[in-house]
């Protein structure tokens, strides 16, 4: 459904205006990747070390979006799919507000994905997938929900018994199963560097 009888109303701080003042160009940062697979966890390390350089950041998290904004929804592939709407349209209401948006969520359609990267304007949605065996993810299994999909206790758990579509062209893949968190975050800062989004951290001192 589509509201009716409402006009878009234009602000006269625009979200460039907003950039300027936060000394860096607002963007979204969409990790994915399976359960277990360090998404949250590179997601909060790299906001830590953008907010030491000035950056305005904030971090969506699947579980924290579920106490609330999407706390109606289950895991079924429709509430999945509207669950990435819902996160999609409130990057994009962060983005214009100027800040560095940092997401962590299974996501595991690709379809949904491009739907997000459509809602933005060109050069500022980067998926990150976070490249993590389904194994390794297991063996984690840090919040034990592997361990209550395989008893049945868990329906359309992804990986288990519900697909996850890896990423075709994802802007950065970063290897949470063999690389170090640190140089993870590493990674992750030298790309937003490299897009021109932020300055390098030996500029922001």
């Amino acid at each position: 459904m589509t509201s009716s009888n409402v006009v878009f109303h234009h602000a006269t701080v625009t979200r460039e205006r907003r950039n300027k003042a936060h000394g860096h160009k607002s963007s979204v940062l969409w990790f994915t990747g399976l359960s277990g697979s360090g998404k949250s966890t590179l997601a909060h390390a790299v906001e830590e070390r953008l907010h030491q350089m000035g950056c305005s950041t904030t971090v969506l998290d699947g579980d924290n979006v579920r106490h609330g904004l999407c706390g109606d929804l289950g895991f079924s592939n429709e509430d999945r799919v509207e669950n990435i709407r819902r996160i999609g349209e409130v990057t994009k209401l962060f983005v214009e507000a100027g800040v560095i948006v940092l997401t962590a969520f299974i996501s595991p359609f690709k379809a949904d994905r491009q739907k997000v990267r459509g809602l933005l304007p060109h050069g500022d949605f980067f998926e990150i997938y976070c490249q993590c065996s389904l194994e390794v993810c297991e063996q984690r299994d840090v919040k034990g929900l592997y361990a209550k999909a395989r008893a049945g206790e868990i329906k359309d758990f992804t990986g288990v018994s519900s697909v996850y579509e890896e990423p075709v062209k994802p802007h950065l893949t970063v290897s949470t199963e063999t690389i170090p968190l640190e140089d993870c975050v590493d990674n992750v800062i030298n790309f937003l560097v490299s897009q021109g989004k932020i300055r390098a951290p030996s500029e922001t001192v």
